[in-house]
């Protein structure tokens, strides 16, 4: 029988990881062969992901931000656009 993990020993996906599931999930519920309990828990676990996704990439907004630093040293923020030039 298997162990379930207790919270601690349970990991969090990475973003690709998270975004990857993510797109399986898509493409599964898009293909409408689940059940409409399976369409339930496939859409519950995507909700999820991406609630996860948006966290990770929030958090690596705001450290390309605090790094980015003007002139005088303040952080300064632009839109990527003006940084890619």
């Amino acid at each position: 029988m298997a162990e379930k993990k207790t919270a601690s020993e349970q990991r969090e996906p990475g973003f690709e990881e998270a975004l990857g599931r993510l797109e399986a999930i898509v493409a599964a519920l898009e293909k409408g062969d689940a059940t409409l309990d399976g369409s339930m828990r496939l859409f519950e676990e995507g909700t999820g992901l991406l609630r996860r996704c948006s966290s990770l990439l929030d958090r690596a907004e705001q450290q390309v931000v605090r790094l980015r630093k003007g002139p005088d040293g303040a952080p300064e923020e632009l839109p990527f656009e003006e940084e890619q030039g």
